[in-house]
């Protein structure tokens, strides 16, 4: 198995994000986003739910193309993080396309469906304007910011599940300034800026404001815990609003991992 390949079967199986409490001492919030929503279905159809995890069996319930707030009971193929480490690369490649039993917001409906139509609820951050008469408050352009880095993880992690990749050049303005996504894709860094190296196995934590100068000047910095093969360090995430990008959203303009940053 190689490298990337080892370190994307992690991620898929074992991404796991930390509740950070002010004095830093975390606990376990469990894997994956709390809710989902379904995508890539057309707008006039609905995405089918089944009895079993493969089309073999019958629809028993519907979710509309734009349902949100589902929520995930579990996932087959499963496995856990030391799974994949132990497979060969064919075996971890010929494992099945996952399925998710899933149920409504209302717990209404349940039923089976792909996980090639579900991403986080998070995943489209939802801008908020930084100028002008509609600007919101800073505490709550934080809170955006939080939201916001914590979604780019989410995506990532659902990439590899079949999800959009958040850093390709058609998407990674949704979390970037126009010039940090031009420098990302000129650098070639892939995921490399979001956990400072090529080979992670681990845990990411919550997106929180930097306890000395959350916000200056426009501003805003955010520190995430990450835990790398039993080693810890802080990314610091640095936000502001892009005037290049319509409404000037707030967007990361630069991320920093030690003793080197992005970009």
């Amino acid at each position: 198995m190689t490298q990337k390949l080892l370190r994307s079967a992690i991620i898929a199986s074992a991404v796991i994000f930390l509740r950070l409490s002010t004095v830093a001492q975390a606990e376990i919030d469990g894997h994956g986003p709390d809710a989902w929503q379904v995508r890539g279905v057309a707008s006039d159809n609905m995405l089918n739910a089944r009895m079993g995890s493969g089309t073999d069996y019958p629809i028993i319930e519907t979710f509309a193309h734009n349902a949100r707030g589902l929520r995930q009971v579990t996932c087959v193929p499963y496995y856990t993080m030391a799974h994949p480490i132990n497979m060969t690369g064919t075996g971890y490649q010929t494992l099945p396309s996952p399925w998710c039993l899933m149920q409504s917001a209302d717990l209404a409906k349940a039923g089976w469906v792909s996980q090639h139509y579900l991403v986080a609820d998070s995943y489209i951050p939802v801008d908020s304007a930084t100028v002008g008469p509609d600007a919101v408050p800073s505490d709550q352009l934080i809170t955006h910011a939080q939201d916001l880095v914590r979604a780019l993880y989410e995506a990532d992690y659902l990439s590899n599940l079949g999800g959009p990749q958040p850093l390709a050049p058609e998407n990674a303005t949704n979390y970037f300034t126009t010039d940090a996504a031009a420098a990302l894709h000129a650098q070639q860094l892939g995921a490399d800026a979001l956990y400072g190296t090529q080979d992670f196995d681990g845990a990411v934590g919550e997106p929180h404001p930097d306890p000395e100068n959350p916000m200056l000047r426009g501003m805003i910095t955010l520190n995430v815990e990450i835990m790398n093969f039993g080693q810890a360090h802080t990314a610091v995430f640095r936000l502001r609003a892009d005037p290049a990008q319509p409404g000037a959203p707030l967007r990361i303009f630069r991320i920093e991992h030690g003793d080197w940053s992005f970009p």
